[in-house]
């Protein structure tokens, strides 16, 4: 990280962003870390197992920091986990999260 000027816009800055990551992503913890990250990094929203061996939820909060989950998603995941691509989509800007914290959905 550099350093980040306006870290907390007023506000004003929040998005909303579904995703559905792919590769080896069940059974290794995939989920649990990911709600850890989003946490660390203050982000609301959910994450499940799909029934088609990916992992799919959706991720609310400040822009700079949705986009190092994304980055997270990408590239990192759990140390189990291989990833071979991740999507997103449904993008928006929202006015207030729509969640009130970020859960494992069973």
């Amino acid at each position: 990280g550099g350093g980040v000027g306006a870290a907390m816009a007023d506000g004003d800055g929040l998005v909303s962003v579904d995703y559905e990551v792919y590769g080896k992503v069940q059974g290794v913890f995939f989920r649990k870390y990911t709600q850890g990250e989003a946490k660390r990094l203050g982000l609301v929203g959910w994450v499940q197992n799909t029934s088609h061996g990916t992992v799919q939820g959706q991720i609310q909060g400040p822009t700079a920091r949705v986009r190092e989950l994304q980055e997270w998603l990408k590239k990192i995941g759990s140390p189990q986990s291989r990833i071979s691509r991740a999507e997103f989509s449904n993008e928006k800007k929202i006015e207030a999260l729509e969640h009130k914290e970020f859960q494992i959905v069973k």
